[in-house]
């Protein structure tokens, strides 16, 4: 009695143990581009059983979920989500941003060791080379030994490759103008697949162009948003209005031929149909190991920024932005197997309502002045300092001094950093300033100061940084549409929806960072952090 009791005690250790190992076939990680939380409540009416509403009443919905700190930009968001960190640690401060030692602005991916695929021009020479720290992706193949696929995919270059890390099998991103394909880079090998070479050439790309962009159901119907034909959004070139329906096909030579998909609903359907291909051709979640897959939705931004919040184009393009959820589930549901793969699905940031329609309604909301801006620092510190050389670039929402002239003139940066905060704060549509030396010296717990705190890379950021006032932005804008960057809710609000194999059913009203995904996902597969992690596990979603 006593051998088959410890036989069996052993049976179930062993049991307790393939179960605690037990890993989904294939990971998903969604991000739609811009997509403010409130959409999903919004529009519900118009969406379908199969989509949004599928993935939050079958899985798990934080109500709560925010960006935790400034700016809130593609780049950044898509580093964040997928390394559970912040810029203070994973690097990508921006979009664009001003590099202080090669003294000129760059991109976040570009990297010209390397060549393009599938185009002969230099849109292939990326990487994810400035990004400091490890994704999900690339440690489920480190704890793999190697083991397992990862792919990233998206319209955008930045939202295809951040998200995969630096161990990733391939990055896919569309390459617009007389091409209309998708392209890669030679870091992640030295041709296109077969696969990726066989749908360039089935003719989808060309057929979505000549279609016209109406309204998916009859337009009296789009109740939750403005008038269609309003002051508020921009045009494409050839327009007289910014009005439905879009004839894409006499549009498309005047706006970029192909580049016009990126900007219409169907850019997030060949997105769907290239991802689709993909789980296809490279027979992801087939092995016995896990397999990594990260789409991102670019489309809902383009047009975002071209509409605003409020428009009948930004309705349509999330009716429609619900189906190709739902049709992702039916085919990986068929590929894959239901209750064989997990996914989860945010949004790289939110967006701001358009501050001449805010103000049409009373609401406080302004146009920042940048070039006036840059004229009165560069005032200031001449009066102070005899020199307007001294200010080497503003750009971010950041002043960067020129540490040269500093030592040529025998400044302490200190003081010229505390003269500006002091003196800059005054400038109209300022709301609040502080500088590099205050962040590396004081801890910020709460507060917009906080959300800049973990925005700052002290390597890499500027001296100065400097907040806009609430539904504030560029004056690049203040003709039509709308653009993000902040650390105000309206940016910082997104969904966060846990989906499938581990997951439990349900919803939470607490506050989760965004830096929650990455480590959530990561105990899930039982696997380490990404290496930069800071943020912590959502218990209650994880069975």
């Amino acid at each position: 009695m006593k051998k088959l009791f410890f036989l069996l005690m052993a049976l179930s250790t062993l049991a307790s143990f393939a179960q605690k190992t037990e890993r989904p076939k294939l990971v998903v990680g969604i991000v739609v581009d811009q997509m403010r939380y409130d959409y999903l409540v919004r529009f519900a009416d118009k969406f379908g059983d199969d989509g949004f509403k599928k993935i939050i009443s079958k899985g798990f919905h934080l109500e709560n979920a925010h960006y935790n700190y400034i700016p809130t930009y593609t780049a950044v968001g898509h580093s964040s989500i997928f390394t559970g960190t912040t810029p203070s640690n994973h690097g990508i401060i921006g979009n664009n941003w001003y590099d202080k030692f090669l003294k000129k602005s760059i991109y976040c991916v570009d990297d010209s060791r390397y060549t393009s695929l599938g185009v002969a021009s230099k849109a292939g020479q990326k990487s994810p080379y400035r990004l400091h720290v490890t994704t999900i992706a690339d440690q489920l193949k480190l704890a793999q030994n190697n083991k397992g696929k990862s792919i990233g995919i998206a319209i955008k270059d930045r939202s295809a490759i951040l998200p995969v890390g630096h161990t990733a099998n391939a990055a896919y991103w569309f390459e617009g103008g007389k091409e209309g394909k998708f392209i890669s880079s030679s870091f992640y090998g030295e041709a296109l697949p077969s696969w990726v070479t066989n749908f360039n050439s089935n003719g989808k790309v060309a057929s979505y162009v000549n279609q016209v962009w109406n309204t998916y159901y009859p337009i009296e119907n789009y109740t939750e948003s403005m008038v269609d034909d309003n002051m508020y959004e921009g045009k494409f070139k050839g327009e007289e209005k910014p009005v439905f329906p879009h004839d894409i096909p006499t549009l498309k030579n005047t706006n970029g031929n192909y580049s016009i998909l990126k900007g219409i609903p169907l850019g997030n359907t060949i997105t769907t149909d290239f991802a689709e291909a993909a789980i296809v051709g490279e027979n992801l979640g087939k092995y016995s190991v896990t397999d990594f897959l990260s789409i991102s939705y670019s489309s809902t931004d383009y047009v975002g920024h071209k509409y605003g919040v409020d428009s009948k184009e930004i309705e349509d393009t999330y009716i429609r932005m619900d189906f190709e959820i739902a049709r992702l589930l039916k085919f990986l549901d068929k590929q894959v197997g239901k209750k064989k793969y997990t996914l989860f699905l945010t949004a790289d940031h939110a967006v701001a309502q358009t501050p001449n329609y805010l103000k049409e309604l009373h609401i406080p909301a302004a146009y920042f002045d940048d070039k006036g801006f840059n004229a009165f620092v560069k005032q200031l510190v001449n009066e102070k300092f005899g020199s307007k050389e001294l200010i080497e670039n503003i750009s971010n929402y950041q002043i960067f001094l020129n540490k040269k002239k500093l030592k040529e003139l025998k400044l302490s940066s200190r003081v010229v950093e505390e003269f500006l905060v002091d003196e800059v704060v005054a400038f109209e549509n300022i709301y609040k300033t502080v500088s590099a030396h205050t962040l590396q010296n004081t801890y910020f717990d709460a507060g917009l100061l906080s959300l800049v705190q973990r925005g700052y890379n002290q390597k890499l950021s500027g001296d100065v940084f400097f907040i806009p006032n609430p539904a504030t932005l560029s004056s690049g804008y203040k003709h039509t549409g709308t653009s993000h960057g902040t650390g105000y809710s309206y940016d910082t609000h997104v969904p966060m929806i846990f989906y499938g194999f581990g997951i439990n059913q349900g919803s939470s009203k607490k506050y989760q960072a965004i830096t929650a995904i990455a480590p959530t996902i990561s105990s899930l597969l039982q696997i380490e952090f990404p290496n930069g992690n800071t943020g912590t596990v959502i218990e209650e979603v994880l069975k």
